[in-house]
């Protein structure tokens, strides 16, 4: 069978297949938007689902924001090629200017229920991709962009080794792994980095990352407050992100003064590493700072799920596409975070090392700031390999939203067997407590992911 005809969608700049365009289902979903936004007193539903997009076409009458109808979805191809969120990625006319923000109303994903009242409500979108690109499961909007933040990590670790940076600095598993996560700054993760520095001969007082909120761990900080001790950078969640950077400036005999730049050498390797990871081009991508001072790119969430399903299994990539060359990066890097959970994160409260240890070998988890988090689940048990994205809207209200809703999504795509769900339990509700340590609240996460597969 010849590949469908690709036509440009002048929308996003991206080639789509022909027959998706202009869809029937889409038009319906426009129409149902926009009788949304003229009933302005009609209440809201309490209970969140996706509906097929072959219903939507049948909608009349008004329609309640939080209704199926209202964030349902037009139908969405089944491969999508990959793009940033750039104006410029376009292969034709420049497109007319997308709004900043989708006019569709986001999913409540999580309740704050207190005495039985819910205080908050907590919007968002989850999306899980396939190795091929075909959407598996989705609620929201795929096409919400996000800052990748601190899940963009293990994509750009892979120019160091590419570089030859593991045998250069005899990198242990350990190594790699904290230089993809954002740690704890426990004594641990400490001692890990400087004796990388040492073998590097580098010092740790070239990191730019600085000290704010280090480190992250609620013991270690109450220690150093006793002791009268300063944390310094080192204990920065991002300090393995930044001793990547500094290796790779020894290794290239580059300048270490402001590394941080994005038009320093180091920056703009990394950032050609992630384009390659997210088929996608330096040029294309949407450029900001993140809070460490290093550059962060945004992309659709749809693109962070596809690059995590290739992080899931990046063998199966196929040779002739042009991610395909960071493979055995890619497997060096996702093995080391799987072996070693706790540099990922932390030895406590830390939802990506509690994940990745209860589902051990099955599921990869690295969280971004603002709500944002990527999973890669491994193939095995007669499963195939995926990428699921997530994005609470209002940035996750103090953790809670997104514990709950990670944990519900992956119980929902099969990723956790009933012992990993209980040892996840106080991520999946978290309770808030009284001043006796008593339960008074807790966040519920209530969301149906519905296989689409069987829709596009």
């Amino acid at each position: 069978m010849p590949p469908p005809r690709l036509e440009e969608d002048a929308e996003n700049g991206s080639a789509r297949p022909a027959s998706t365009a202009k869809t029937p289902a889409r038009k319906a979903w426009v129409q149902a938007h926009r009788r949304d936004e003229a009933a302005t007193n009609v209440p809201a539903a309490s209970k969140t689902s996706l509906v097929p997009a072959a219903e939507v076409a049948t909608l009349s009458g008004p329609v309640a924001p939080d209704s199926p109808a209202a964030i349902a979805r037009p139908a969405t191809p089944p491969v999508i090629p990959g793009r940033s969120a750039s104006r410029k990625n376009v292969r034709g006319v420049r497109p007319a200017p997308r709004p900043a923000e989708s006019p569709a109303t986001s999913s409540v994903l999580v309740r704050q229920v207190r005495g039985g009242v819910v205080e908050s409500r907590h919007r968002g979108s989850v999306v899980e991709v396939g190795t091929d690109g075909s959407i598996r499961r989705l609620i929201g909007d795929p096409e919400t962009v996000v800052n990748l933040r601190s899940a963009v990590k293990p994509f750009g670790l892979a120019a160091l080794v590419e570089a030859g940076g593991v045998a250069e600095f005899d990198l242990s598993a350990a190594e790699l792994a904290i230089m993809a996560g954002s740690h704890s700054g426990e004594d641990l993760h400490v001692r890990t980095l400087q004796g990388v520095f040492r073998r590097a001969g580098v010092t740790q007082q070239i990191l730019g990352c600085g000290a704010a909120g280090a480190p992250l761990d609620a013991l270690t900080a109450a220690r150093l407050a006793r002791d009268g001790e300063k944390p310094g950078p080192v204990r920065h969640m991002c300090s393995g992100q930044h001793a990547s950077m500094v290796l790779l400036c020894r290794l290239n005999s580059w300048p270490f003064e402001e590394y941080w730049r994005a038009d320093h050498p180091v920056q703009r390797l990394y950032a050609a590493t992630v384009a390659r990871a997210f088929d996608t081009t330096p040029e294309m991508m949407v450029l900001s700072t993140d809070a460490c001072g290093v550059p962060t790119f945004a992309f659709p969430l749809y693109e962070v799920a596809r690059a995590f399903a290739m992080l899931a299994d990046p063998g199966a990539i196929p040779v002739a596409d042009a991610r395909a060359g960071l493979a055995p990066a890619l497997i060096r890097i996702r093995d080391a975070m799987i072996a070693c959970p706790e540099m990922v994160g932390g030895t406590r409260e830390r939802l990506d090392s509690s994940v990745m240890k209860a589902a051990s070998g099955r599921v990869l988890s690295k969280g971004g700031a603002e709500g944002l988090r990527g999973f890669a689940l491994l193939p095995g048990e007669g499963r195939a390999a995926s990428g699921v994205a997530l994005k609470i809207e209002d940035g996750g209200g103090f953790d809670r939203a997104v514990s709950a809703a990670s944990v519900e999504t992956l119980r929902q795509v099969g990723a956790l067997d009933s012992a990993a769900l209980r040892a996840l339990h106080r991520y999946h509700r978290p309770v808030a407590l009284d001043p006796r340590g008593e339960p008074v609240a807790e966040a519920v996460a209530e969301f149906e992911l519905v296989p689409v597969g069987e829709l596009l």
